[in-house]
């Protein structure tokens, strides 16, 4: 009998009366960036031999093979000495060949009751577990940092926007305290993804199950998997799992995204509340005085690479019918390479976060442009009795009398503030200073210092 693999062809040759040309060779393989999987791979494979030596579909005999084979093939791939081979198509054929190459028959034995329609699946799950289980740990040291640049500043006043325009006094910690929010946030669905991730396919073989009498359960647990596919031809089509990585990725490089905006222009000359310290700038190749901010310019620019990998999953999967296609080839690189862009990410900005330098003085500066304490003075005429409507009337009016005299609150006499309310008193002028501004703000989610700490000794305690 023909060997399996003695053609140069797939391993289906004996259906084909021509093999493959080199054109559909190169555009349906995926060995050279499925061939992540190879690790991954030997581990499925192996937990499967196990369950079929257990259950005496194979014997002892083969089953200790199989293990020699995969510790050989293992240690060549790590030591880069494996030869990879295009004619087998995927990490998984070429793990196959060489296995029966080292152990013969029971090489090919390893096959039985599966298909590599639930083995890729279950390698693309236990790949993407293992990133998740990455990322969380990466997203915990980004989060670190940012408690450590917040705890610092926990006092540095500067002004709160929004539409970009200073609206209210806030300090630079609890700014930092926003994104230390957002990123936990990003850690929950992390953490929630993972669970769907983590649901073994491996049984379901090529859609319909197998006749061979299997223990699923037994893979999953040797596996470490948390739960079983319940249908087998939506166990080998399901990719809704990496779809919910990709858009849960999506959102924490937005986050990413806008963090990075904020940076760029707090680098500014024109705005300078920072500098970012010089291994994550460049300079320009004409301009001698430049520092660039490249880093978070380009996490800014690669966010659109996620979102468009995500969009691309999303494509991939809406017109399948069940159950495994070859569509699902165009899964992986998308899916490697929004865990590599946020890995990297994420690793680069932890570190980056060590190495911004505030300055106090310009963000103090700052925040007495535009105003900011307008909404203390109403306040404080609420809290005199005045409704809160006519408070902001009479602020505007005060508001006017300064832009008009180029001058702020603070700037104002008592008697010059009367005119707006006679409810003002001599007390006006602490409500008016920054520090008051943002120490009166003093509850759960306030921007007052001592909240900024209490919140910052809460979230550590939960990292």
């Amino acid at each position: 009998m023909t060997s399996q693999f003695s053609k140069k062809n797939e391993a289906w040759s004996a259906r084909f009366s021509e093999p493959v040309s080199d054109l559909v060779k190169r555009y349906t393989a995926s060995v050279f960036f499925d061939k992540r999987l190879a690790q991954v791979d030997i581990q499925g494979s192996l937990a499967h031999a196990e369950m079929l030596c257990f259950k005496e579909i194979i014997n002892k005999t083969d089953y200790a093979e199989i293990v020699r084979g995969m510790a050989q093939i293992s240690t060549e791939i790590s030591a880069n000495s494996f030869t990879w081979q295009l004619d087998l198509e995927d990490v998984h054929l070429n793990i196959e060949k060489r296995l029966t190459e080292i152990v013969g028959d029971a090489g090919k034995r390893l096959h039985t009751g599966r298909s590599r329609n639930d083995q890729v699946a279950t390698d693309i799950r236990l790949y993407l577990r293992g990133a998740i289980d990455d990322i969380l740990g990466l997203l915990s040291q980004f989060r670190l940092a940012l408690l450590d640049l917040a705890e610092q500043q926990a006092d540095t006043i500067m002004p709160g926007f929004t539409h970009m325009q200073v609206a209210q006094p806030i300090t630079f910690g609890h700014h930092m305290l926003a994104y230390v929010e957002m990123f936990g946030r990003d850690a929950e669905r992390m953490v929630d993804c993972r669970k769907r991730v983590n649901r073994l396919p491996l049984g379901a073989a090529a859609l319909a199950g197998t006749t061979f009498p299997i223990d699923r359960e037994r893979v999953a647990q040797t596996l470490g998997f948390e739960g079983i596919c319940a249908n087998s031809l939506d166990a080998v089509s399901d990719r809704d799992f990496a779809i919910e990585f990709c858009a849960a990725s999506a959102l924490i490089m937005t986050h990413i995204s806008r963090m990075s905006e904020e940076l760029v222009i707090w680098m500014s000359p024109r705005i300078g509340f920072i500098d970012i310290a010089d291994r994550f700038c460049t300079g320009s190749s004409i301009m001698p005085q430049k520092k660039n901010p490249d880093v978070p310019e380009l996490a800014r620019g690669k966010t659109g690479r996620v979102n468009g990998h995500l969009i691309a999953l999303l494509t991939l999967m809406k017109g399948q019918p069940l159950a495994y296609n070859k569509d699902n080839q165009e899964d992986k690189e998308p899916l490697f390479d929004t865990v590599d862009t946020i890995t990297d990410t994420l690793r680069i900005f932890a570190d980056m976060a060590g190495g911004i330098t505030v300055k106090p003085e310009a963000m103090r500066a700052a925040a007495l442009q535009g105003y900011a304490t307008a909404t203390d003075l109403a306040d404080y005429l609420v809290k005199k009795g005045l409704p809160f409507r006519d408070a902001h009337e009479a602020v505007a009016h005060a508001v006017k009398t300064c832009v008009n005299k180029e001058c702020d609150l603070s700037d104002l006499t008592l008697e010059e503030l009367r005119v707006f309310s006679t409810l003002i008193d001599a007390d006006i002028f602490e409500v008016l200073t920054l520090e008051g501004s943002v120490a009166a703000r003093d509850h759960l989610g306030g921007t007052a210092p001592n909240q900024v700490r209490a919140a910052i000794a809460r979230l550590r305690a939960q990292i």
